[in-house]
């Protein structure tokens, strides 16, 4: 089916034809190529991002640049007009299968631009129509080598190889494809709900997946915290231990000092006048506070046969003492002077002599 389109140039008529667009294609086209071609008035003013295609005598002649142009009237025709601009054409709902068998309803948007206007015009009988029909072509082409899940997830990589096939089809036509988008994707309704339960399945996979993974988290944790606390525990044990020893040290330095100096002032006391009946008189009462504890703790006691004679009993104890005062005062004497010695000899028999006497 043909289109006619008379244009006046001159006094003549010309009569132009071109291949009617079919209506589901697009009716920006059609009311561009509605339009009648400009009137060879010898002077022309040619817009911006337009090329106007000129043939002399039937002939190509020259492509006239935007701005202020002259033409030989009736020899110079005005045969093509050619938007510079870029074009966007909606690429109708097709149908493709893909890689695993599944046909998908697809279309798409297609934008383009007019690089060359002499190719455009007389490479192809319409350029913009062709390049529709490659796209719908190689977009078929394309989603029969993918299968359906590569299909939504490779959609970027999908555009970018269908405009690289256009364009390597459409460079003898002096069109460039710029990108290719596509607009909506259809699936079968079957296939839509088995998408559906695949991607509830999927879901409830990552929650019980994530909620493992919680559960493994919090018992890592808890043996986490537990192993602190055993660590945290054994050295609070480990200080409380090394600070009940020192205290136990100090305690018993503390003890010995205190019987030391005691013992230190009992013989600095012991060497006074009477020093020898104030420890008689400490050690009969302490047999005394030892007698009146008897039998207290326990029913068997071992007594000596002079239990009641309280003086024989401290005759005894100062015997013990005064033996033990004398292997004392030896040693000593091996290590004093002769002068020394013979004094304190003196001093201890003296002394001696007067706790006998006493008693």
């Amino acid at each position: 089916m043909l289109r006619t389109v008379v244009c006046r140039a001159g006094s003549g008529l010309l009569k132009h034809s071109r291949q009617t667009v079919p209506a589901l294609w697009g009716t920006q086209a059609q009311q561009r190529w509605a339009s009648s071609l400009p009137m060879n008035t010898v002077v022309l003013f040619v817009p911006q991002q337009e090329a106007w295609v000129v043939e002399r005598m039937g002939r190509f002649h020259r492509i006239l640049e935007p701005g202020l142009n002259f033409l030989i009237p009736i020899l110079d025709k005005i045969r093509y007009v050619q938007s510079l601009k870029e074009i966007v054409i909606d690429v109708p709902e097709q149908s493709a299968v893909s890689l695993d068998n599944v046909t998908l309803q697809i279309d798409g948007v297609l934008y383009l631009r007019i690089l060359d206007p002499f190719k455009a015009s007389y490479g192809v009988e319409d350029p913009e129509y062709a390049v529709t029909q490659l796209a719908q072509t190689t977009m078929r082409s394309e989603l029969g080598k993918l299968t359906l899940d590569k299909v939504f997830r490779e959609r970027e990589s999908l555009n970018s190889n269908i405009v690289h096939s256009i364009n390597q089809a459409s460079d003898e036509w002096g069109i460039r494809c710029l990108r290719y988008e596509i607009k909506d994707i259809h699936v079968p309704p079957r296939v839509k709900e088995s998408m559906q339960m695949q991607v509830e399945a999927e879901r409830k996979k990552r929650a019980t997946v994530l909620e493992s993974e919680g559960h493994r988290e919090a018992a890592i944790n808890v043996a986490e915290g537990r192993k602190q606390a055993q660590i945290l525990a054994s050295e609070g044990q480990k200080a409380e231990q090394i600070n009940k020893a020192a205290g136990e040290a100090n305690a018993v330095l503390a003890k010995a000092e205190a019987k030391a100096k005691a013992i230190r002032l009992l013989s600095e006391a012991l060497t006074l006048q009477n020093g020898n009946a104030a420890a008689s008189l400490s050690v009969a009462e302490q047999y005394v506070s030892a007698f009146s504890n008897l039998a207290k703790e326990s029913n068997t006691i071992l007594l000596p046969s002079n239990t009641g004679d309280i003086s024989s009993m401290v005759t005894q104890a100062m015997a013990i003492y005064g033996s033990l005062s004398k292997t004392n005062t030896q040693s000593t004497a091996d290590s004093t002077p002769p002068e020394t010695l013979e004094v304190t000899l003196e001093g201890n028999t003296v002394s001696e002599t007067e706790t006998a006497q006493k008693y």
